[in-house]
C-alpha cells in the first residue's frame, strides 16, 4: 500500500501507469515536481521511451507550473484579506472613536442642561418661599372673641352624649 501512495501522485500524469510509476521511483524522480525539474534525457535513463519522456515531461511541468500559480493566487488572496480585515479594523476603531466623542459631546451637553433646569428649579423654589413667608405675617389670626355663636361642646365620654341621657 505504501508504494501505492507513493506512486499515485506520478500516476495522475499522462502515459504513466503502475509500471512506469515504478520505474520513476527507482530513478529517484518520485514526485511530479522532481519530474518537471528533469529532462528528457533523464526519463530515458530512468527507462521510459523517448514519446512517453516527452509526453511525461510536458504534463509534469504543466502541472508543477499550475501548482505554483495556484500557490501564488493562494497567497495573493491571503495577503489581500489580511489587508482588508487591517483596513477594516482600522475604520471600525475610527468609527468608535468618533462615537465616543459624540457621546462624551452628548454627555456633556445633557449634564449642562440638566444644571440649568435645577438652578431654574431653585430660583422658583426661594421666589415661593419668600412669597410664604410673607403672606405668613399677613394672615390674621382667629380668636374665641372673633367667634360668632355658641362655642361647641365636645362631649368627653359616651355618658356625656345627649341620647344616652334619656332615663
Amino acid at each position: 500500500m505504501a508504494g501505492k501512495e507513493k506512486g499515485s501522485g506520478l500516476t495522475s500524469l499522462p502515459g504513466v501507469g503502475a509500471a512506469t510509476a515504478k520505474k520513476l521511483q527507482a530513478a529517484k524522480l518520485g514526485t511530479v515536481a522532481k519530474i518537471a525539474k528533469a529532462s528528457v534525457g533523464d526519463l530515458k535513463k530512468a527507462g521510459l521511451s523517448l514519446a512517453i519522456a516527452k509526453k511525461v515531461h510536458a504534463a509534469a511541468k504543466a502541472a508543477s507550473a499550475t501548482k505554483a500559480t495556484a500557490k501564488k493566487a493562494t497567497k495573493k488572496a491571503s495577503e489581500s484579506a489580511k489587508k482588508a480585515t487591517s483596513k477594516a479594523k482600522a475604520a471600525s476603531k475610527k468609527a468608535s472613536e468618533k462615537a465616543s466623542k459624540a457621546s462624551s459631546k452628548a454627555s456633556k451637553t445633557a449634564k449642562e442642561a440638566t444644571q440649568k433646569a435645577v438652578g431654574k428649579g431653585q430660583k422658583v423654589a426661594e421666589k415661593v418661599v419668600e412669597k410664604t413667608k410673607s403672606a405668613g405675617t399677613s394672615l390674621k389670626t382667629a380668636k374665641d372673641k372673633d367667634r360668632k355663636g355658641a362655642t361647641i361642646k365636645v362631649p368627653k365620654s359616651v355618658k356625656d352624649m345627649p341620647w344616652f341621657k334619656k332615663g
